[in-house]
C-alpha cells in the first residue's frame, strides 16, 4: 500500500497528534486523530445520518474527532457539482468557526 502524506496538527508535540496520509491507489484517507469520547459519540448517534440507517458503531469501526484545522489538508475533487460544493463549503465553514480549538476534549 503507497501513502501519501497530507498533513499533521500544526505545532504538533512530539508524541502523536493528527495526522492525514491518502493511499494513491484508491484515494481513501488514513486518519490518526483522538477518540472521541462517549458524549460525543451519543451526540452523533442522536444526530444520526440517514433515515433507516444504524446508530450503531460496529465493531469493525470507530467513531474519531478531527480538529478543524486539519480541514486544509483535505483533498477537495477538482470537478465537484454545484450542489455538492455548497454542501462542502457550509460543513467547512461550520467546522471552522466552531469554538473547538483543536483540543483533545476527548480526555
Amino acid at each position: 500500500m503507497a501513502l501519501r502524506f497530507l498533513g499533521i496538527w500544526p505545532s504538533t508535540p512530539d508524541d502523536g497528534s493528527p495526522t492525514i496520509w491518502q493511499e494513491e491507489e484508491t484515494g481513501d484517507l488514513i486518519i490518526q486523530s483522538w477518540k472521541a469520547d462517549e458524549a460525543t459519540v451519543r451526540a452523533a448517534q442522536k444526530v444520526g445520518s440517514i433515515p433507516g440507517h444504524s446508530t450503531d458503531v460496529p465493531p469493525h469501526e470507530t467513531v474519531i474527532r478531527l480538529p478543524a484545522n486539519m480541514l486544509q489538508f483535505m483533498p477537495q475533487p477538482e470537478a465537484a457539482t454545484s450542489a455538492r460544493d455548497g454542501l462542502a463549503i457550509e460543513g467547512r465553514s461550520q467546522a471552522i468557526n466552531s469554538e473547538d480549538d483543536g483540543g483533545n476534549s476527548g480526555t
